[in-house]
């Protein structure tokens, strides 16, 4: 049986209109059910989409008619040991929460509520019908897959930990590891433990949903019958998947961008699941989500029911085809309807007997080789036994000698290799050594030695006997005078001393040119010329350092002493000759008029301009620096003018560039520097506009004021007020 995919369209909320509507729903013929979408080609308003699935429920629907219509007629399979899974899928906002968990009221219950209902109520209805010999128990499970990392929601968060629960395989299944399981007794509990559960879901707000939720949701119902020591589990799973988003129209967050990103996988590795499930690849990435190794979209046992939640409206335009197109794939996808086997109670095994007082212990046997024992009377004692077993057999008369082969031993099992090669390797090839292929007439056999059998031992080893006596006295004596001569000729050898070598005849040595010994030489001046000036460096300013010390203790003739004995580390250093000189004329060593450095004195510097004005500033001059040279800046000027006019009378060129101000005359204050046709207009504008209507109020009385008005400012001013002064 395929899956079973129904799109669900939700009804309009508040805000959204009639007249954006573009999702709507078809039957194919008159008199049947809404099985086919429609929607217009984002591209040509003009051409339809229209994608058929199992059932289609339009906006009128409500939760029990979808429930009573999908998802009930299956629940007699699940208590015949059929698993059973309902998953929501679609964009975020189109209200798959809403069709799996619902609302408060009685009405606005989704699916999951309504499911276990059905289950408590069947459980009840099978216990009745058995008189008792059947009992169903339900258990849940609830958890999430919140950024990829599985979660408990039947716990609190606090117990959570950061990496979340791993996942393993067991029987075909992807089980999750330390799961909680908790069991339900009626519709009651359930209700306490879901309301619970969800309040440990992730969810938050985003600009297309104010619940919108941030992880997948995983319910699932295991339902146990027990009919004497025959028991049958299935099990009902309910997920609620997170949408899809689009992060343009969602505003979202560092936070929910992150959330986004894992969600949006997640989605991606389903579809690329059921592309390859319909397109029949061999290879389907399960494992590279943990919410599809969950799923197992097509490897799963039992019924499958897919619910697509659309939204009708224009702005979920491209993400309701895409959405339609990845459902419509997925019903091409065959899942196999098996019925979970029925597993047998056993006994307990009995656990009388491994500990208690009753146990009957078998008695400990004596260790021979312990510690405590003299193991060397046992040994003694042994191999007097062994002595006395030879001594009463007779002696061999005779030796049996045999041609048979020694039996081979058993060729040891090659173990079957997981990953073959793509070239496989030819078998060995035993071969046999040529002694075992050639005739055995060739090689003498140990029964054709007809004159040794029946003869004793010592009669048999004679011959060997008289064959190691065979050589003679001269033969001896001759073996043992070469070895003599040997043993003298190596003493010998000891005793000489080697032959010297004569050593090679040591080769000329290069001559260095004169041109080469003179660079060399004027490197090494220079090299000690540079290391020694390193040296005095270092020694002026340590000397410099302690005459500041001293300076501070105020030694003055300490302080000359080491100004002096620093001087020729710095020769012609102005600096140190001027505080020289200064200690001099302190300590009386020296006349002021024998002073040779330059002496700094602070000066007033009263600088006339043509106009009039005077501008007196504190400067440290030289003696010798002659005044043409000593300039002052143009701001100097202009702001030392300003803080005249401000505390006394104005200075012609002020009362100049105030008059022209006071004239609103265009052409004239456009002629000043920084005033063009804009903003002489804004200035005589402003000067109209002020005050009431008295000529005291209009004109300006001081730059100051005039740096006040609007669009004015005080670089303004300065630049007119500079103008002024070059063309004076």
């Amino acid at each position: 049986m395929s899956v079973r995919v129904v799109a669900r369209i939700r009804p309009l909320l508040e805000k959204e209109l009639d007249k954006d509507v573009i999702v709507t729903a078809d039957r194919a013929q008159d008199g049947k059910p809404l099985t086919i979408v429609k929607i217009p080609s984002p591209k040509n308003e003009a051409e339809e989409f229209s994608f058929a699935f199992n059932s289609v429920y339009d906006q009128a629907t409500t939760q029990e008619e979808l429930f009573t219509a999908e998802v009930a007629p299956h629940l007699k399979a699940l208590f015949q040991g059929y698993d059973v899974t309902i998953f929501a899928y679609g964009v975020t906002g189109t209200g798959k929460t809403h069709t799996m968990r619902g609302g408060l009221k009685l009405a606005e219950r989704g699916v999951i509520p309504r499911l276990l209902s059905n289950v408590f109520r069947r459980g009840k209805k099978l216990a009745k019908d058995s008189n008792g010999e059947t009992t169903v128990d339900v258990a849940l499970s609830y958890y999430e897959i919140y950024n990829d990392k599985v979660f408990d929601l039947l716990e609190p968060p606090e117990k959570r930990t950061p990496s979340g629960l791993p996942l393993r395989e067991k029987d075909g299944k992807t089980m999750v590891v330390g799961l909680s399981e908790r069991t339900c007794e009626d519709l009651k509990d359930f209700e306490k433990l879901y309301i619970e559960a969800n309040n440990n879901r992730v969810t938050a707000a985003t600009k297309l949903n104010a619940h919108s939720s941030r992880s997948h949701a995983i319910l699932r119902v295991k339902v146990t019958q027990t009919t004497g020591d025959m028991v049958r589990e299935s099990t009902a799973s309910a997920i609620d998947l997170a949408g899809s988003e689009d992060n343009r129209r969602t505003d979202n967050g560092k936070e929910r961008l992150i959330e986004s990103a894992a969600i949006n996988k997640s989605l991606f590795v389903l579809s690329q699941c059921i592309d390859a499930i319909s397109r029949g690849d061999k290879r389907i990435p399960y494992r590279e989500s943990k919410m599809t190794r969950i799923l197992s979209l097509g490897q799963n046992n039992g019924i499958t029911i897919m619910i697509l939640n659309l939204a009708p409206i224009r702005s979920y335009h491209l993400d309701t085809i895409s959405s339609l197109n990845v459902s419509s794939r997925a019903k091409r996808i065959e899942v196999r309807e098996i019925e979970n086997e029925v597993v047998f109670k056993q006994l307990p095994r009995s656990t009388v007997g491994l500990g208690g007082p009753n146990v009957i212990r078998q008695p400990l046997r004596p260790l021979a080789n312990a510690h405590n024992v003299a193991t060397g009377t046992v040994l003694a004692a042994k191999a007097a036994e062994k002595a006395a077993e030879k001594a009463d057999k007779p002696a061999k008369a005779f030796m049996v000698y045999t041609d048979k082969k020694p039996a081979a031993a058993p060729a040891r099992p090659v173990p079957a290799v997981a990953n073959t090669s793509s070239k496989l390797q030819p078998p060995m090839v035993i071969t046999k050594r040529i002694s075992d292929v050639t005739d055995s007439a060739l090689r003498p056999s140990k029964l054709a030695r007809p004159t040794q059998i029946g003869l004793p031992r010592s009669a048999v080893a004679a011959p060997a006997k008289e064959q190691q006596l065979s050589i003679s006295a001269a033969q001896i004596e001759a073996m043992v005078e070469k070895k003599v001569a040997e043993i003298l000729a190596s003493r010998a050898a000891e005793l000489t001393p080697p032959a010297t070598t004569p050593e090679p005849a040591a080769q000329p040595k290069e001559e260095i040119s004169e041109d080469v010994k003179r660079r060399l030489e004027a490197l090494e001046k220079r090299i000690e010329k540079e290391s020694s000036r390193e040296d005095g460096r270092s020694e002026g300013l340590r000397l410099l350092l302690q005459a500041r010390q001293a300076k501070e203790r105020g030694e003055e003739e300490e302080t000359l002493r080491l100004y002096e004995s620093a001087l020729p580390y710095f020769p012609g250093q102005t600096k140190l000759l001027a505080k020289i000189e200064k200690l001099k004329i302190k300590l009386g060593k020296m006349a002021p008029e024998e002073r040779t450095t330059p002496r700094k004195t602070k000066k007033i510097l009263v600088l006339r301009d043509e106009d009039g004005e005077y501008d007196g500033t504190e400067a440290d001059v030289e003696d010798d620096v002659p005044l043409r040279q000593r300039k002052t800046s143009k701001k100097k000027v202009s702001k030392a003018s300003d803080g005249e006019e401000s505390t006394g009378p104005a200075s012609p060129r002020t009362q100049q560039l105030l008059d022209i101000v006071n004239s609103r005359d265009l052409a004239l204050i456009k002629g000043l520097h920084g005033f063009g046709a804009k903003k002489a207009q804004d200035l005589v504008d402003v000067l109209n506009l002020k005050g009431d209507g008295t000529d005291e109020v209009k004109r300006i009385a001081s730059l100051s004021q005039l740096k006040m008005l609007p669009g004015i400012g005080t670089r303004t001013v300065e630049r007119a007020y500079e103008g002024l002064t070059l063309e004076a």
